[in-house]
């Protein structure tokens, strides 16, 4: 007997692909030049998209379906944790706060702590023997630092202990359409973040951004050869969104990986983020995630990140 919910998700999984397509080719075909019929666009880009529960519920229910890692229901705490960077990036966090994080990233199986680059090497002896990298930011979190600066930041970052290393563009930059010198200045970190073979990821700010310059973001980073593009930095007026997630995915396709990064409150917030296309979620919440993952009830956690 056919599974009746094996076809329901299948119907749902090609309408999601079908959607994302409608929403990347109108943007694409814009930037290409082609005024096309405006009404070939769905309407239903991130900047509309609370106007269209419908469309979004589609998106959040597809589920099983996403280009990248998915998991579902019977996923474990363990899993969920190692998709998660545990951040702290408040300008105020102390010594203590740090401790704090390193030690539930290995308790829990993070993937990474995430810090300013002042904590990078007392975060690397805090997790020495502990098998989880320590993630830093570069230019961060305006992204308006100069290209040089950026790349020394990068390279004095990995010095200290950085395995990986998220870059903010120059959103100015990109909103001028200089989208040469965007690339110059990801690829000036890029290059330093291979040379020592550190992941390097992208945040191009989405809050800021239109639809159209988002997906101009994502190729930027895509030509500049960096590893992940990432949603936002969590000090701007918005954080992650899963029409931007799917947008982003749909853009760089299976080469990069995409992180959600500002505003994931928790479980279901996390799970949306995948299943519209997220492989690493950014967020100070890791702790309350890994709990529900595991049927907790959320206890006390990280001071917030944002």
């Amino acid at each position: 007997m056919p599974n009746s919910t094996n076809g329901s998700n299948g119907s749902r999984n090609r309408d999601l692909e079908l959607l994302i397509d409608q929403i990347t080719d109108a943007i694409v075909a814009r930037l290409n030049g082609d005024g096309g019929d405006q009404a070939a666009m769905c309407g239903c880009t991130s900047e509309c998209f609370n106007r269209c529960p419908e469309r979004m519920h589609r998106i959040v229910d597809a589920g099983a379906a996403r280009i990248g890692l998915i998991l579902g229901e019977t996923s474990s705490a363990k899993d969920w944790a190692s998709l998660i960077d545990h951040t702290l990036l408040k300008p105020e966090a102390t010594d203590e706060d740090i401790k704090k994080l390193c030690e539930e990233a290995a308790r829990y199986g993070f993937a990474s702590v995430c810090v300013n680059p002042t904590w990078v090497r007392a975060s690397a002896c805090n997790l020495q023997g502990t098998g989880i990298p320590v993630c830093t930011v570069i230019g961060f979190p305006l992204g308006a630092t100069l290209s040089d600066v950026k790349a020394y930041e990068a390279r004095r970052s990995i010095l200290d202990g950085a395995r990986e290393v998220d870059m903010v563009i120059n959103v100015g930059a990109l909103k001028s359409g200089d989208d040469c010198l965007v690339e110059h200045d990801i690829h000036s970190v890029v290059e330093v973040a291979h040379e020592y073979n550190v992941t390097c990821k992208v945040i191009i700010e989405t809050a800021l951004l239109s639809d159209d310059e988002k997906v101009r973001a994502c190729l930027a980073a895509k030509n500049a050869g960096a590893d992940f593009v990432k949603t936002s930095t969590g000090f701007s007026k918005g954080g992650a969104t899963v029409a931007d997630i799917a947008l982003m995915r749909r853009t760089v396709g299976s080469e990069l990986g995409v992180k959600a990064s500002g505003g994931v409150k928790g479980l279901e917030d996390a799970r949306a983020m995948v299943a519209a296309g997220a492989t690493r979620i950014g967020a100070s919440v890791g702790v309350k995630i890994a709990q529900e993952a595991a049927g907790q009830k959320s206890i006390s956690g990280s001071p917030a990140a944002y």
